[in-house]
């Protein structure tokens, strides 16, 4: 594993090494003596803004020995213009890995091809990769290992989370069920190129609910989507998470959250809450699954 661009990229190998590692990062949290980001600085690029993202990565890095140089896109040439070519040739030669959130997936594989460095994708509009990581380290703990698991996503299931959600399900075994309007279902296409029958689609969000292990939802506005607000959330209002949802689940289901969330819109203040040690338990399993792929990173 020279990169971490998504979880497509990943074998089912790669994430059983990140998940294992990951789990004896948050034991060992501060007890470790090996620091295999010593004398090495790690870029983080950032075209989107970032709560848990930016936190967790210069927290990882830092504990892992490194140094963090923090670049948003008016920081650099990037906010000019410059091609992304250029500016990874330059990194290149200055930093020792990228850590990027930006729009573009092509950016983020254009970089890494033109870098040379190890690169990690911590946002793009077609996948959030460390994110789905972190949720698995998250049912692991909460409900052992996800093979055999139903895991069922409402809302938008043609953004990021749900896609590297299909990714982790066509390469470990669990159902993924996406309940989601027909306007925001995922793309044929890439239905078609997953090759697997561990993924359905359906606009039954009761049926899709039916017997799950875990619910999970994300914001119905994505950061670059502010335009469409007031449309999106006419279009998913069905399809919120709420005590009638979650009472058709399995008994003990989880709700997951990736955050940020808007209450009242597409989770309740109510089951937010009943369900926040899990959702905040997923916030705090991104810094232990980050550290674990920039450890595995520094081995190459």
């Amino acid at each position: 594993m020279k990169h971490l661009l998504s979880i497509e990229s990943l074998s089912s190998d790669n994430i059983e090494a990140i998940l294992e590692l990951a789990v004896k990062m948050k034991t060992m949290r501060g007890c470790m003596d090996a620091h295999p980001l010593r004398h090495k600085c790690w870029a983080l690029m950032f075209s989107k803004s970032s709560t848990r993202t930016r936190v967790s990565f210069e927290v990882g890095i830092r504990e892992l020995g490194g140094d963090v140089l923090f670049l948003n896109a008016n920081d650099i040439q990037l906010g000019r213009g410059e091609p992304i070519k250029d500016t990874a040739r330059v990194l290149g030669r200055m930093v020792h890995g990228a850590v990027i959130r930006t729009y573009a997936q092509s950016d983020v594989e254009e970089f890494a091809q033109y870098s040379g460095l190890p690169t990690i994708n911590a946002l793009t509009d077609e996948e959030h990769p460390c994110q789905i990581l972190a949720d698995l380290q998250t049912i692991r703990e909460k409900l052992g290992k996800i093979e055999g698991k139903v895991v069922t996503f409402v809302g938008d299931g043609a953004c990021n989370v749900p896609v590297s959600w299909m990714w982790a399900a066509a390469k470990l075994d669990f159902q993924l069920r996406i309940a989601a309007p027909k306007l925001y279902q995922p793309d044929a296409a890439l239905l078609a190129r997953l090759h697997t029958r561990n993924v359905t689609v359906t606009d039954d969000r009761d049926a899709a609910a039916a017997g799950a292990d875990v619910l999970y939802t994300d914001v119905w506005v994505s950061m670059g989507k502010e335009e469409e607000a007031a449309y999106r959330q006419a279009q998913l209002g069905g399809f919120q998470i709420n005590s009638a949802l979650v009472a058709k689940a399995k008994p003990g289901v989880l709700v997951m959250h990736c955050l940020p969330a808007y209450r009242g819109k597409e989770i309740t203040e109510e089951v937010l809450e009943a369900h926040a040690g899990t959702i905040f338990t997923q916030a705090e399993n991104r810094l232990h699954t980050q550290k674990a792929i920039l450890s595995l990173l520094a081995r190459h």
